[in-house]
């Protein structure tokens, strides 16, 4: 049985997005700038994906710049947050350790030319209280962006009722194609352009955009927001189910908080192996999942993001993430449940780490 549980990575594309971009991969292929007609269907498609993609945020279509993903879009937002304050003489930039590293990146590229960053730590179960925030928010005015690339489409976003400044979405999170998102700024807000060059999205994303991938998009978040509901109901015993069973695996730990999170995502750690391995062998039968571990980046580091928890480096390093979609069933729940443990228990028998757990020579964390 293949099993695909790794949709925090990426997600199939849709029926919907496939069929709404085609037509403008193959026939509608003008450039949405030009002015003859033919173009123009290009740009009329353009305006009605924006339409679209603000309609599911509660937004303004002018407050919607199309980028190539959620990491374009984090990136204008930080810098034209810090330049918009910079011209007030406001330069202290707050966030959290475990942001994406499109966030974290910006932030200490933006240190380096002199602003003040300060990473907020999470609690134990990986969530951020008010206070904390508020402890250093005091003044008025101050600009709000959330990355919701792994939010979008999965549970209800609406930037006015929430307040949001600057929002950052990526297509490929919700069934669209990979190498298109959008950003949202609040109307007043002058983004700072950070790739130069022609007058496209009103003059703050230069290049020709990517129509289909764009209208793509669009389909994708529309049906995505409108099943929100449905899909949930769907996922969360699937989810549960994950929780409970692999919960029983001897020394293990299930990360962040049970209460607030996308609902298909369980990340756990197992005490004695090691990410890599427990990914390579889930692999050879035949489940996609993902590690705390940048294993794709040839580092044997585990994640920042339960470091930043409070996870010792020893016990983040053995953790897995499944992340669970609408398309999958309870029968590969079934196959995961039955897997994980078997592999766990391999690992663990070759492993001097485990064998020292067991002796009682090295204590154990979990």
């Amino acid at each position: 049985m293949f099993v695909y549980a790794d949709n925090a990575a990426t997600t199939s594309v849709s029926k919907t997005a496939l069929d709404a971009m085609m037509p403008y991969l193959t026939e509608l292929y003008g450039n949405p700038s030009s002015l003859y007609a033919f173009g123009q269907k290009a740009a009329e498609a353009l305006a009605a994906a924006r339409e679209t993609v603000a309609a599911c945020l509660n937004a303004d279509p002018k407050e919607i710049t199309f980028t190539s993903g959620g990491s374009e879009a984090d990136n204008q937002a930080i810098v034209t947050a810090a330049r918009l304050g910079a011209r007030k003489g406001k330069k202290h930039l707050i966030s959290t350790q475990f942001e994406h590293h499109a966030v974290l990146h910006t932030l200490a590229k933006l240190e380096k030319e002199g602003f003040e960053v300060t990473l907020l730590d999470p609690h134990e179960d990986g969530v951020i209280r008010v206070e904390d925030v508020e402890a250093l928010c005091r003044e008025k005015k101050v600009l709000f962006h959330t990355d919701a690339v792994q939010a979008a489409g999965h549970t209800p976003i609406d930037v006015k009722a929430m307040n949001i400044d600057m929002l950052a979405i990526s297509g490929h999170k919700f069934h669209a194609p990979k190498g298109v998102g959008a950003l949202y700024a609040r109307r007043g807000i002058a983004l700072t352009n950070i790739i130069e060059g022609g007058a496209q999205e009103r003059g703050k994303r230069a290049g020709t955009e990517n129509v289909a991938g764009i209208v793509a998009m669009a389909a994708a978040l529309k049906e995505s927001c409108e099943h929100i509901e449905e899909n949930t109901a769907k996922i969360i015993p699937m989810r549960d189910k994950l929780f409970s069973e692999l919960g029983k695996i001897p020394h293990s730990k299930i990360n962040g908080s049970l209460e607030h999170h996308v609902p298909g995502t369980v990340n756990m750690c197992f005490e004695g192996i090691e990410g890599e391995s427990l990914l390579l062998m889930l692999d050879d039968r035949g489940i996609c999942a993902s590690s705390g571990s940048a294993c794709t980046s040839g580092s044997l580091d585990p994640s920042h993001v339960l470091l930043s928890i409070g996870l010792p480096h020893e016990v983040a390093h053995g953790s897995l993430r499944l992340s669970i979609g609408e398309y999958n069933s309870m029968e590969e729940i079934d196959h995961i449940i039955k897997v994980v443990p078997e592999v766990v228990a391999y690992l663990r028998s070759i492993s001097p780490i485990w064998d020292e757990l067991e002796k009682g020579t090295r204590k154990h964390l979990i």
